[in-house]
């Protein structure tokens, strides 16, 4: 009886290849199982941008506790006004308020203007938005109001440009303020870390619940309303008539 070996071999490498296929599949799933779990450990799915929450997850896998991550927060000013914050890393050496965006092509732009430009298509399209290291500014301000810690305890400015973006000029960044584009991020954490010093926080239990109902607050839609709505009547768009 004669044995086919270049059919047995055949069949072999069809169903090593098969079996490598369906491990790398089951791997995959399940890499992503356990990210959604660690994600889920600080946010929800349903709140904020893939690209905020590719940070989050981020941080968690370097290191950064959970309980030390807030995200999407809606924090209250005097006003009655909120200011509503990507995220807030409390750290060893202070807070860190993260304001992320999502932009293509070229970005220009100094700390005292007021609006930054976006260039696309090489310079034949050109768009403006608020300049972030302002934006970020006012971020803080309201949450340093809220949480009422001394003067001592510092805050940094985080701007985070994710998309397919260049941080083409960006003129007279303030101290304690980075801006960078999203594979440097953690450059910018290893920077803050180790240049500072390590603070102690007064009454640290209060200000992280503060944080918490911060964040808390953005599952409430009449909040989330009143904000937009603050917004648009800060922009004037629903008294333009056409």
């Amino acid at each position: 009886m004669e044995f086919d070996f270049s059919l047995n071999i055949g069949l072999l490498v069809a169903h090593l290849f098969a079996y490598f296929f369906i491990l790398f599949i089951f791997l995959k799933i399940r890499r992503k199982l356990i990210d959604r779990k660690l994600i889920n450990s600080v946010t929800s799915f349903h709140r904020g941008t893939n690209s905020e929450r590719s940070l989050i997850l981020g941080l968690l896998k370097s290191g950064v506790p959970a309980d030390c991550i807030f995200h999407d927060l809606y924090v209250r000013k005097p006003n009655g006004k909120y200011s509503q914050i990507d995220l807030v890393i409390v750290t060893n050496v202070g807070i860190i308020v993260v304001e992320i965006k999502d932009y293509s092509g070229w970005i220009f732009g100094t700390s005292n203007q007021t609006n930054w430009t976006q260039v696309l298509a090489y310079g034949k399209r050109k768009y403006r938005f608020y300049n972030p290291i302002k934006q970020n500014v006012n971020h803080i301000d309201a949450l340093k109001q809220k949480l009422k810690q001394p003067n001592y305890i510092p805050f940094f400015s985080l701007i985070v440009f994710y998309g397919d973006c260049e941080l083409k000029k960006i003129d007279y960044v303030p101290r304690n303020t980075y801006v960078v584009s999203a594979h440097r991020v953690f450059d910018a954490l290893d920077i803050i870390s180790n240049e500072n010093d390590s603070i102690n926080y007064s009454n640290e239990i209060e200000m992280l619940n503060i944080l918490k109902q911060s964040v808390n607050l953005g599952e409430e839609p009449e909040v989330i309303n009143k904000h937009l709505n603050d917004i648009e009547d800060m922009l004037g768009t629903n008294r333009v008539l056409k």
